[in-house]
Order: structure tokens, then sequence, then C-alpha cells
């Protein structure tokens, strides 16, 4: 299952839920250097969706606030509910 991704780098509070542009909001606590952010991104999106974190792979959006992730085994409806929470402050 392929999901676009809006990453939050630095939040104080890391979580997933809502949406921003039609895209799932992950705040992560590392920052935006080296891929920290990134890799946070993929682990707490593999720890919500209860895959193996080799699950979920990056496909486009390296640099970017907004990616394009491949979820192997994910559940469209753990989508749904993310989605529909409130977006982390």
């Amino acid at each position: 299952m392929r999901v676009t991704v809006w990453v939050k780098p630095g939040s104080r509070r890391p979580g997933l839920g809502g949406e921003r542009d039609g895209a799932l909001v992950v705040a992560v606590a590392p920052r935006a250097v080296d891929g920290q952010a990134t890799a946070a991104a993929l682990a707490a999106v593999a720890a919500a969706f209860g895959v193996h974190p080799r699950a979920v792979t990056l496909v486009t959006g390296p640099a970017s606030r907004r990616k394009v992730i491949e979820i192997d085994g994910g559940d469209p409806a753990i989508l749904r509910d993310l989605l529909a929470r409130p977006a982390p402050t």
C-alpha cells in the first residue's frame, strides 16, 4: 500500500495522525539532519501499522517533508483511523 506522509521534524510531541494536503502527518523528534527525521518517520509508521520496519520503504522524497512510502502488509483501516485523528502539535 502506498501512502503519502508529511513529516514534521523536531517535534516536541511525536506521533501520527491527521491530514495535511491529503498526506498523513508524522511528527518525529529528530531534526532533519542526515536523514534522521526520515528514518524516525519510517520507524513510526511501521510501529503504527504493526509491521516490521523493513516492510516500510521510502519511494520518493528523501529530502522533502512530503514523502511517498510503501507499506508491505499495511491495513487500509489503520490508515483511515490515523487520518481521522487530530494532527500532532
